[in-house]
Order: structure tokens, then C-alpha cells, then sequence
């Protein structure tokens, strides 16, 4: 059958073993999207009923069916039982009680970032997660005190970082060390160049921070080598996992990552700002008992410096009001406050999801999708193709092994605008990121092949209007981003 139609598509979505997974959330229509109020389909005036187009679980995944279901479960507990929601069992509600409403996830977050559950913590956001984990494991000294990153690192981990080297005393033009492309023509950041590096500044750094999944490029580093190679320098290696967890394998423990964190609104669907995530290896979340008594007879313990709250601190001398801080081994020992019963909520909603597969099977079935992504675009990139140059170009890395469930198209300068326009019109729900780049992510849990290849039509209508009207300027720059097999196009960053 010709794989550029969309009885192809069809065929796939039919085979697909995965398939009975998009009944667990809500697609929002195109009318959904298209109205101004939040009032129901048949109390409107007209509109169209059919699902939107939604490969955007990047930026913000779509909401599980049983959300609803859990967050009414919470507020009913409650309503009903007030204060005693901490403690008491509810027979007719899937939560556990609020006191244990953390616990309660971690084995099935686990398994999502490949991690025992005690190296697990459900807390905080991403950002705070990371200063709480920079906290702990940026200890510099004399001699190695300089954290290297990627140059189009996240702003909020750039930001991060930095505030950490300032609140040692240190400057950040000498200790923060950034990793930039080879050269303009490629935003791909190679294992080998990623090695160079860190031989370059090896005998003076504490830290290598990197992501997972580089948002922008949609990029997935070897998180096991680099790991590994880091490691042989003495330096401590810790992940952003914001666009890597949920979306493919992770194995954080067997990798002998030292932390991670990431958050739980994209590929996780707990919803916008909800709750984050982190990873400390068991090396690191030990409590041990040394020798002597500390104040009031009690033993002296040794842990991992850290930034401590009261949730951090064990049960048992959690509500002893002693002030007396008893940290709880492994990654549970590093959280604050107690998490909000809201935001967890929605985790065990999209946990119950995760757990009617497995990460593997979830990475097998985007592997196909983003491959047929990946041939319709070229066929309408060849097709829209003018004696001024291409229209787009696929800047992610063309091997299934470097890249997650996201494809990044650049555009030619002066179309983004046009062709946004255009899709949002045809209830296509993509992102954006400027002056010229589209993310495009196909989500193995709810999305289907013939979401694809209705976007790849979509988006060539949406590409012939804009080059049409005149918002097509100048052909993008050529480059090699795949080692030279590929000619791509390249915009910097702004």
C-alpha cells in the first residue's frame, strides 16, 4: 500500500496494539479549540465536532480521562473528611490518604526513568528541583569548581546554574563552561565533541549539566557514554529530563546518573506547573550513623548536604516537633514541603495510564511514528521545493537512536507566522519556538498515524499559502546536521 496515503494510515492505526491507549484521554475538538468560552459543544450555535489534531505533548500533554475521575475522588475526601484525609483509608476512592499520597507513585514513576523507587521523589517543580539537587551536588573547591552546560541550554537551567556559581562568589564567565555547535552550520551537539569538552576542562570541574532531549532540536544525548566519560574525569553528572522523561527509556540507576530531574506537564500529562520530579542515585541518599551521640543522646548521622524540609525528615519524626532533622534515605530525604494532594493526584491519573504498558512498547511505537513523520515532511519538502531554495528542513537528528518523539522543522525566514496561522485554522495544535522553528511531536500514548499524515497535509497546504503571499524571504542556510548526509537548514537561535 502507498505509505503517502491515508488508507496507509489507517492500516497502521488498525495494527497498532497501542491503539486502545488514546481512549484514556480527552481530545480536545476543533471547536473546542476554536471557541472563546468553556460551554459545552451542544450548547453552541454550530462547529466542528471532529478531533483536533493535537502533537503538542511536548509542550503541554493532553489530559487522561481519569483525572476528572481522581481530582472529584480528592475533593470529595475533602469535603467529607476535612483534616482527617491525611490518615484515614477511603474505600470507594483509587487515592491513597494525603500523608502517603507521595509514596504512593513512586514505584510506577520509577519505572518510568528506570530508577528503584527510593532514588525517586515526586516534589517541588523542575526549576526548584534543580536548585534543590545544584544545592547538594555543586560542592566547588579550589581547584574544580566550574559547571559545564550546553550554550542553548533551557533558560531556566542556564539561569540556574548561574545563580549557583554567583552564590559560591564565584564568576560566571570563568566557571560556567558552554558548550556551543562546532560551528554555525550545525546545532547538533556530537558525543565526541560532547567528550572534547570535557577533556578540555576536566582537572577544574565539579559539574556536567545537560538535557536529556534538547528542547529545541529535539536532540537525545547518549546519557550512558557521556555518563560514563564524565565520570572517569571525577566529575558529578546530573540531567534535565523534562523532555526526555515519558518519552523515551530511561535507565538512570543501571547508568549510574548521580541526579535528574524533570518535570511531569509534558509527556506525563499531570497538567500545566504540576508537580516535578527527582532522581538521586542510592549512592548519594545514604544515612549513616557515626560514631558518638549528638545533641540529647542521639546518634550523630552522616548524609549528603542539603537544603532540608520537614517532609524530608523520616515519619516517625516528622510530626515529633523536636526540630531534631532526621532525613529519610534515598531522594526522599531531599524534599521540602509536604507535596500538594492536587498536583499527585493528577500523577496517579497518568501513572494508571503508563501502567497498561511499558516505556519499551511506548518507544517502539514512536520510533514508527516519527519515522512516518520524518517521510511524509521530506516528500512535501521536496515537493514545495523552489528554484529559491526549500521551504523547510528537518533539523533533528535523522537517526531514531539521537532523538526522542519530537521532530524540529525550521522554516524559511518570514513563513512562521503564515503557516501557524494556518494550521491553527485546520485545528492542527503544534509549537512554536522563534524566529523560525515548528515542534512537531507525535505522542505514542494518544496519538495516531493518521494524525500524522493529516498534519503533513495540513502543514503543506499551510507552507504553499505562506511562500503564495509573499511571507517566504530568502532560502534557509544549507548545512550538514547529520554527520553530512543531509543537507538542513539552519537559523541561530535568538
Amino acid at each position: 500500500m502507498d505509505v503517502f496515503t491515508e488508507e496507509y494510515a489507517k492500516q497502521q492505526d488498525e495494527r497498532d496494539p497501542l491503539r486502545r491507549l488514546r481512549e484514556y484521554f480527552v481530545i480536545p475538538s476543533k471547536a473546542d479549540l476554536a471557541r472563546k468560552t468553556l460551554t459545552p459543544r451542544a450548547a453552541n450555535d454550530g462547529g466542528e465536532d471532529a478531533p483536533s489534531i493535537y502533537l503538542c505533548g511536548n509542550s503541554l500533554g493532553l489530559q487522561p480521562t481519569l483525572t476528572r475521575k481522581y481530582m472529584q475522588q480528592y475533593l470529595d475526601t475533602w469535603a467529607t473528611k476535612g483534616v482527617y484525609g491525611h490518615f484515614k483509608e477511603v474505600e470507594d476512592s483509587n487515592l491513597a490518604p494525603w500523608l502517603h499520597v507521595d509514596d504512593d507513585v513512586l514505584v510506577d514513576m520509577a519505572k518510568v526513568v528506570g530508577a528503584l523507587p527510593s532514588e525517586v521523589a515526586v516534589m517541588q517543580t523542575l526549576t526548584a528541583n534543580l536548585h534543590l539537587m545544584l544545592a547538594s551536588f555543586y560542592q566547588p573547591t579550589k581547584e574544580r569548581y566550574k559547571v559545564i552546560l550546553e550554550g542553548k541550554a533551557f533558560p531556566s537551567d542556564h539561569y540556574a546554574v548561574e545563580s549557583h556559581i554567583r552564590h559560591h562568589g564565584l564568576d560566571p564567565a570563568d566557571a560556567m563552561v558552554l558548550i556551543e555547535p562546532e560551528s554555525g552550520a550545525s546545532p547538533i551537539l556530537s558525543t565526541h565533541y560532547i567528550r572534547s569538552v570535557i577533556d578540555k576542562h576536566a582537572s577544574n570541574t565539579a559539574l556536567l549539566l545537560l538535557p536529556g532531549i534538547q528542547f529545541y532540536t529535539g536532540q537525545l544525548f547518549d546519557m550512558l557514554t557521556i555518563t560514563d566519560y564524565a565520570h572517569t574525569k571525577g566529575i558529578t553528572v546530573g540531567w534535565d529530563l523534562a523532555h526526555a522523561a515519558g518519552n523515551v527509556p530511561l535507565q538512570l540507576h543501571d547508568w549510574d546518573v548521580d541526579f535528574a530531574v524533570w518535570c511531569t506537564y509534558k509527556y506525563i500529562n499531570c497538567g500545566p506547573g504540576s508537580i516535578g520530579g527527582a532522581f538521586v542515585h542510592e549512592r548519594h541518599g545514604k544515612v549513616k550513623e557515626r560514631d558518638g551521640a549528638g545533641p540529647g543522646g542521639e546518634p550523630k548521622l552522616e548524609y549528603r548536604p542539603r537544603l532540608s524540609g520537614w517532609w524530608g525528615s523520616s515519619k516517625s519524626s516528622r510530626f515529633a516537633m523536636t526540630n531534631r532533622f532526621h532525613p529519610t534515605p534515598g531522594a526522599a530525604g531531599f524534599q521540602l514541603s509536604n507535596p500538594s494532594v492536587a498536583d499527585t493526584t493528577a500523577v496517579r491519573a497518568s501513572l494508571d495510564v503508563f501502567k497498561q504498558t511499558s516505556m519499551a512498547e511506548l518507544r517502539q511505537k514512536s520510533i514508527k511514528l516519527t519515522k512516518y513523520l520524518e517521510k511524509l515532511l521530506d516528500r512535501s519538502a521536496h515537493e514545495l521545493e523552489k528554484p529559491s531554495g526549500q521551504c523547510f528542513s528537518i533539523i533533528t537528528p535523522r537517526n531514531p537512536d539521537e532523538r526522542g518523539a519530537q521532530l524540529s522543522v525550521l522554516l524559511k525566514p518570514g513563513m512562521l507566522d503564515s503557516v501557524m496561522e494556518s494550521l491553527e485554522e485546520a485545528g492542527v495544535v503544534v509549537d512554536e519556538r522563534r524566529p523560525d522553528v515548528i515542534r512537531v511531536a507525535p505522542t505514542p500514548l494518544y496519538n495516531t498515524f493518521q494524525d500524522v499524515f493529516l498534519f503533513a497535509k495540513h502543514f503543506q497546504d499551510a507552507c504553499e499559502k505562506a511562500v503564495q503571499s509573499g511571507g517566504a524571504t530568502s532560502p534557509s542556510q544549507s548545512i550538514m546536521a547529520d554527520g553530512g548526509k543531509e543537507d538542513r537548514g539552519w537559523s541561530e537561535i535568538k
